[in-house]
């Protein structure tokens, strides 16, 4: 049995065992990456065992999102997160999208010799085609017009009448989301910061809506302080976290509160 709306204390690789085979609708997650963070001496996992296992408990039609960047060192950026990518297509993710999370420049990482680095990527993996797509329209369109009818001259001088689209106002985002970060932009919650790398909220619920729909089950396996579960519990989607670090797991517990719902058995 496995308590879903719960954060377990544990690697997710045990919790991901306790899973059956497709299992999670959706994984949206940022892993541990580099030595970007010292996570409390927590840095380390097992990414292909973790690819693996998420391939297996992800349904079909099922997406992960991953976000990750690279470190620089001696003048070398990592390629960590292309090896990712790579990694996640051999065991038979597809990569659906290439997205962009766009920050504003305070607190980059990168060297001082290089373009300032604002941005990392969130990979977009799907298991098969994906079974719920929401693409959000809230990029404004300059020159919004309503269809119409017109007449076209043919080539042997005849009138061709045709009906032209229009252009809603609003068109459907780019793959590049830019968000501003840190206190009172990433999240208001004050206890979130305890933790040293959160995700703004608004990019979690962007992705919720875009590949999940409303009782979906979503699974993070490396949940860190919570958003993803503050996220699906106010958008009504029910969770599942892993999260090895206890203290991590307290902080989380106690910014869901109040909006936690209780945990519901279900078989494995």
């Amino acid at each position: 049995m496995i308590n879903i709306n719960k954060i377990y204390n544990e690697d997710c690789i045990k919790t991901m065992e306790s899973m059956q085979n497709e299992f999670i609708d959706m994984t949206i997650t940022s892993p541990p990456y580099d030595d970007m963070r010292s996570y409390k001496g927590n840095n380390l996992f097992k990414f292909k065992k973790v690819c693996e296992s998420l391939y297996r408990v992800t349904k079909d039609g099922g997406v992960v999102v991953w976000v990750i960047g690279d470190q620089t060192k001696n003048w070398n950026e990592s390629g960590t997160s292309f090896k990712h990518a790579l990694y996640f297509k051999k065991v038979g993710f597809n990569l659906f999208d290439t997205m962009i999370y766009l920050k504003k420049p305070r607190g980059a990482c990168g060297n001082n010799q290089s373009y300032w680095q604002t941005f990392e990527y969130m990979f977009v993996f799907s298991k098969g085609r994906p079974k719920t797509i929401n693409l959000i329209y809230d990029r404004e369109n300059k020159d919004s017009r309503k269809g119409d009818r017109g007449t076209k001259r043919l080539h042997n001088g005849d009138l061709f009448n045709h009906s032209r689209g229009g252009y809603a106002k609003f068109g459907r985002r780019t793959n590049v989301w830019e968000y501003n970060v840190g206190r009172g932009h990433s999240t208001k919650d004050e206890i979130a910061f305890k933790h040293p790398a959160i995700y703004p909220e608004k990019l979690v619920k962007d992705h919720l809506i875009s590949w999940s729909k409303e009782g979906d089950l979503v699974y993070d396996p490396f949940m860190g302080s919570g958003t993803t579960a503050k996220m699906c519990k106010t958008n009504n989607r029910n969770y599942i976290g892993s999260e090895i670090n206890p203290d991590y797991v307290r902080y989380s517990v106690k910014r869901l509160s109040g909006i936690e719902m209780g945990s519901t058995k279900v078989k494995s």
